[in-house]
């Protein structure tokens, strides 16, 4: 098919501006991020006009259409990079794509687009990018002339930080699209089609993807995530995501609950409920609830906005969550520590559904160095949860993330974290060496002062002592029957600054 062609039926499959593309751009509460990017008109009102012409979905659920391929369909390659949120971003952009007439394929070299679903949350997962990229540059003219040109796009989190210097670096980069961007794919493949260039990286107060259901990218698994929330409030002083992600946000109860019986109508044995910071969900959309007041915070903890009253929360959402299924498993991720009231707690002791285990993100052991990262919490504070979490729930399982050469992080400090990781003894255990990211509180008022070869010695103690620790925590259950779900090839229990497989986010 001829490229001019292509890019013809490419528009044509277009939505029509309806108040989910409009959102993209101007919807109430919107703000830009960063300076705009100046883009082609794209398609004309005829390929709108057409494709209104073949009739539009309501605003309930969009299903996709049964999986095949469409005779001359462009072709969708899609590689995932980071946390688990950005894996389902990746089924979430596919149902888009999906849903507008493209077909995927696992085979780099088929591909007429190959789209990469981006991390920023340290230096070295964007450098995995950058190398991608030269990779994809030979790959792109190597490209025979009879085919249509290669178009590459960058989707997510490193999208929205840098912006137009994608574009600017790396000339063969097509698209660039933002975590909140994702229903203007089309549009965007559609104007690279013609040969320029195109982004959308604006941040949104109000997009969830509610009403897309993402097709999951593994057929026929057993396990599956569904994004409850997007964005963080935290503002820890080390974090990139509330500028990535930007301000929190909440997907409806009934729209994650029919998602959910869906997965259990296919077969899906365990489901993670995912948001940056998952328990600090807040569904304002019934207005009966609008009023509730805020739920108290773990005992010593704080935050650095003020409490915000309203809405249904985590708890009320994880027991109708339990409820669908009783031999489905629920896990949720990444927390943070300071949402964790006791209805949660004793929810989760009481369900045998729910899985007991708790990912409780330290970052350090050491006060000092906590109140740099404005966690808002005390050794002690986090120490006193803890021991109330195993309390209320015997025999939980822990995990953590833990972070080495924060800015100002003496040897003492370092100390008291390896102490914390004796102490606690955690199960699973996720390290990185700090790396300073722009815009960051951290990067505007402290100093990346601490040597890279005593991060990395830090580091590997870190390391060492958590599997000293683990190998003690595991040892304790041989002789000792468990339930388990074979879901694949195992993994090492913990990821270091060395390895790309994936992570929970770092807040």
């Amino acid at each position: 098919m001829l490229p001019g062609a292509r890019a013809l039926r490419a528009a044509g499959l277009l939505r029509p501006p309806g108040a989910a593309a409009r959102r993209a751009y101007c919807g109430p509460g919107q703000r830009p991020a960063g300076r705009g990017v100046a883009l082609p008109a794209g398609p004309d009102l005829r390929h709108f006009l057409r494709a209104a012409a073949a009739g539009q979905p309501g605003p309930s659920l969009e299903l996709p259409p049964e999986p095949g391929s469409t005779a001359g369909a462009p072709k969708v390659y899609l590689e995932t990079y980071g946390c688990q949120m950005n894996v389902n971003d990746t089924e979430i952009a596919w149902a888009i794509l999906q849903k507008n007439g493209y077909a995927r394929t696992k085979e780099l070299d088929e591909a007429d687009v190959v789209l990469l679903v981006t991390c920023s949350v340290r230096e070295k997962a964007e450098q995995a990018i950058w190398n991608r990229l030269q990779h994809l540059k030979s790959l792109k003219a190597r490209r025979p002339q009879a085919r249509a040109p290669l178009r590459i796009g960058i989707l997510g989190c490193m999208a929205e930080r840098l912006k137009e210097e994608i574009l600017q670096r790396e000339k063969l980069v097509d698209v660039v699209a933002g975590p909140d961007a994702y229903r203007d794919l089309p549009r965007l493949l559609a104007v690279a089609e013609s040969g320029q260039q195109a982004a959308n990286v604006l941040l949104s107060l109000d997009e969830t993807y509610a009403d897309i259901l993402p097709v999951q990218t593994s057929a026929g698994g057993r396990t599956a995530f569904v994004s409850i929330m997007r964005g963080c409030d935290n503002m820890c002083s080390y974090c990139i995501v509330p500028f990535t992600r930007g301000r929190e946000r909440s997907r409806p109860i009934a729209s994650i609950l029919q998602e959910v019986r869906m997965l259990s109508d296919q077969g899906v044995k365990e489901v993670t409920l995912l948001g940056q910071n998952v328990n600090s969900f807040r569904d304002l959309s019934e207005v009966q609830f609008q009023s509730v007041a805020a739920p108290g915070l773990s005992r010593g903890f704080s935050t650095v906005y003020k409490a915000k009253s309203g809405g249904l929360r985590f708890a009320h959402l994880l027991d109708q969550v339990s409820r669908i299924d009783p031999e489905m498993r629920i896990r949720f991720t990444s927390p943070h520590p300071k949402d964790f009231p006791d209805e949660v707690l004793q929810l989760i002791q009481e369900r045998h559904n729910i899985c007991k285990q708790l990912h409780l993100p330290a970052q350090s052991g050491s006060t000092r160095v906590l109140e740099a990262m404005r966690r808002g919490y005390t050794r002690e504070a986090y120490l006193e949860l803890v021991h109330h979490v195993r309390d209320s729930i015997p025999g939980v399982s822990l995990s953590s993330d833990f972070i080495a050469g924060f800015c100002g992080e003496t040897e003492e400090d370092h100390q008291q974290t390896v102490s914390l990781l004796r102490e606690v003894r955690y199960n699973i255990g996720f390290l990185f060496a700090y790396s300073m990211r722009q815009k960051t509180r951290a990067h505007h008022r402290l100093q990346d002062d601490v040597p890279t070869d005593v991060k990395k010695r830090r580091l590997e103690q870190l390391i060492a002592t958590f599997r000293e620790e683990a190998a003690r925590a595991n040892a304790a259950l041989v002789g000792q029957a468990q339930l388990v779900l074979v879901e694949g090839d195992s993994q090492d229990c913990f990821f270091t600054r060395k390895q790309t497989a994936l992570t929970f986010p770092e807040h």
